[in-house]
């Protein structure tokens, strides 16, 4: 592999941080109990409560990874025993109710097939059926499942908990999808977000953001289970006057401001959830010309964020992405548990351009001839191009949008 030129990091997350953030995170370490560090801390939750799409929200954040936010979102709203419906549709929404088992909660957990969305008919069918003495406490959904690419309607599965009367927390995984694809947290009557810094945020990992609503604070306040670290209680008050229970993650908070500049002052977010969809086109666009399926199976629930594509029989994909990383500098996503050797995963989220993508889906196609995987040398690109071209403007689009450097 060349030493010579930027690394292709294309997996669905951690992303590529943008210089400019890195320049906002390179400075010294400031007292976290001064007045400089309140300011800091003012000035960020306003405009993520935007991001997550809530006036009525609380968002919480805690030096931590996302599956820290996973816990955080349990332990401050279920009661030790409590019954709570999850569905298995690929390896992060199996995981998501791993971690409420891991926790002592009553975990039903739905099979689905991976590459399937999460339809709204079976949590409504599952919800109905629900009239025991201990009914679910919480409903747990992955918005967009990085393990498949597949996207879930949360809208429509609000409805449908409304058409059930079912009166459980309706809690939800964002952790691919927040800050790149439209989030309503108020309108959906979501009760808890969930995320982490390494996607759409393009951020380093480390920091878990969770966001709380009216019902979710009110459980927290007299329910929950036993916790510290994750006690959303003390955070929330101590942020009043912009300090922490704890010690932040100062440096990337630093960073966070930059991020947060940059999607909701500079690009604005209805141009960056325009931007997502203009790049995974294009990305789609490729995929269909190399004649190679996409693992989603309906495409009104195609991923905006990243694109699992299914393998010839007879190829492994970890060798595509074994290839794509040792010649040409182009770190792709492996396909994880029960999909790995058959799909790899295209990431297209976060801080990223058309000229970009144009060099990933070179990078895979030159992988893929390697292997003898008969796509076409240039096909892809050419489709994506074409659809590129077409559309020279995203709407809402500026200069500022490309923030690689």
């Amino acid at each position: 592999m060349s030493v010579s030129g930027r690394p292709f990091l294309q997996i669905p997350g951690p992303t590529n941080v943008p210089d400019r953030i890195l320049r906002a995170m390179d400075r010294p370490v400031i007292d976290h109990r001064g007045p400089e560090f309140a300011e800091l801390t003012k000035e960020i939750l306003p405009p993520l409560r935007e991001v997550f799409g809530t006036r009525e929200g609380a968002v919480v954040l805690y030096p931590s990874s996302g599956t820290g936010a996973w816990e955080a979102s349990l332990v401050n709203v279920l009661a030790p025993g409590e019954r709570v419906l999850a569905f298995n549709h690929g390896h992060f929404s199996a995981l998501f109710a791993q971690t409420a088992r891991n926790l002592g909660y009553e975990v039903d957990e739905v099979p689905l097939r991976w590459g399937q969305e999460l339809p709204a008919e079976e949590v409504e069918a599952r919800l109905k059926r629900d009239a025991g003495e201990r009914p679910y406490a919480a409903v747990l959904v992955v918005h967009n499942e990085t393990s498949t690419g597949v996207m879930s309607d949360i809208g429509a599965i609000r409805a449908a908990m409304d058409r059930a009367g079912h009166k459980a927390l309706l809690i939800v995984d964002t952790v691919s999808s927040l800050a790149s694809v439209e989030f309503r947290f108020d309108e959906w009557r979501v009760d808890v977000a969930l995320t982490g810094s390494q996607k759409g945020l393009m951020l380093p990992p480390g920091l878990a953001l969770v966001c709380a609503g009216p019902r979710a604070l009110a459980r927290g306040e007299t329910g929950g289970a036993p916790r510290n670290f994750f006690d959303w209680r003390p955070i929330i008050r101590d942020n009043q006057a912009g300090f922490f229970p704890y010690t932040p993650a100062t440096l990337i908070l630093y960073g966070l401001r930059e991020a947060l500049k940059i999607l909701v002052e500079e690009e604005g977010l209805d141009a960056v959830y325009a931007r997502h969809r203009y790049l995974a086109d294009a990305v789609r666009a490729a995929v269909s010309a190399w004649g190679l399926p996409n693992l989603c199976e309906k495409p009104e629930f195609h991923s905006n964020t990243l694109t699992a594509v299914v393998v010839p029989e007879g190829t492994d994909s970890d060798d595509i992405v074994r290839v794509a990383r040792d010649r040409f500098g182009l770190a792709l996503g492996v396909g994880l548990t029960r999909i790995k050797g058959k799909v790899f995963r295209i990431g297209h989220l976060g801080a990223l351009n058309e000229l970009e993508v144009l060099g990933t889906l070179g990078g895979v196609e030159m992988a893929l001839s390697e292997l003898g995987v008969q796509i076409g040398l240039g096909s892809g690109v050419a489709a994506a191009q074409g659809l590129l071209a077409r559309t020279p403007e995203v709407a809402g689009r500026r200069d500022g949008t490309v923030v690689t450097s």
